[in-house]
């Protein structure tokens, strides 16, 4: 299996790819990890322009000989592409699976939304910065080899239609045309180093939006890193999710196993087939 790497927004370093390479060759040695150069160029924060990222990711998806797409990290840029590289992909590229988080939730709704059947919220190469971050780059491999339950969010299992994403993310992409159709699924959220006033603008406008309302329910993943307030805020990330539930009378489903950490596990979107 051949997976392609591709860093639509922030670069990785190429020894952080040997790193990843080492530990794919040592526990994955069907899989062959090709990084795309792309992955290394400097553009300010970008790794490498806006063309330069958007002509990798429409070469790695419409490539027959690359099986699968795994988005390299986050940090931003994702969304500039989505004008230039969607109208670019052929019919290859939509029988891929694509793989991430963050950032990379703007081409992850993108693709769902255009009826891609395999993309899925989860852990990226760059997780190998981590500590023990190795773990969770083997969970990403490990489902683009064959998609065990055991990487899977313990609630998917459950059955149903599911999509998860960063919440700011998601905030962002309400009203744009690429806004996912999330009728009917198990939606869940996580966040990273938002303010908690932040954590609750945001869930106020994407549970206020009527598109989302018809959600079948919401999940609150893990909401890390969240930077000190003055004055308090004083209400966890749970009372702000449950507050916006009752308010706009989405069903609060309790909580989701994923986050911005290494315990991230994998949400693919729509109906999981796996065993």
């Amino acid at each position: 299996m051949k997976i392609g790497i591709v860093a639509p927004a922030s670069r990785l370093t190429p020894d952080m790819a040997e790193r990843i390479v080492v530990l794919a060759r040592a526990h994955h040695p069907e899989i062959d990890l090709y990084f795309h150069p792309q992955c290394f160029l400097s553009d300010g924060h970008f790794a490498g322009d806006d063309r330069a990222r958007a002509d990798a990711f429409v070469e790695v998806a419409n490539d027959r000989a690359i099986d699968a797409v795994w988005f390299a990290r986050g940090g931003y840029g994702s969304c500039r592409l989505l004008p230039d590289a969607l109208p670019r992909l052929n019919a290859t590229a939509h029988e891929k699976p694509y793989l991430g988080y963050s950032d990379a939730g703007s081409l992850l709704a993108a693709l769902y939304d255009l009826d891609f059947p395999q993309v899925a919220h989860g852990p990226m190469p760059a997780d190998i910065l981590r500590e023990g971050g190795e773990r969770a780059v083997l969970r990403g491999l490990s489902f683009m080899a064959g998609g065990n339950k055991a990487v899977i969010e313990r609630s998917v299992a459950a059955g149903g239609r599911h999509a998860a994403f960063n919440l700011t993310i998601l905030s962002h992409l309400i009203g744009t045309p690429w806004q996912p159709d999330l009728t009917g699924h198990v939606l869940m959220i996580e966040d990273i180093a938002e303010h908690m006033y932040r954590i609750d603008r945001a869930l106020f406008h994407v549970t206020s939006n009527p598109e989302i309302r018809k959600v079948a329910g919401l999940r609150l993943g893990r909401i890390s890193a969240v930077p000190p307030n003055d004055p308090e805020f004083g209400k966890t990330e749970e009372d702000v999710a449950q507050h916006w539930c009752r308010v706009s009378g989405i069903p609060y489903l309790g909580r989701a196993d994923i986050g911005h950490d290494i315990d991230n596990k994998v949400v693919p979107f729509g109906v999981w087939s796996g065993t």
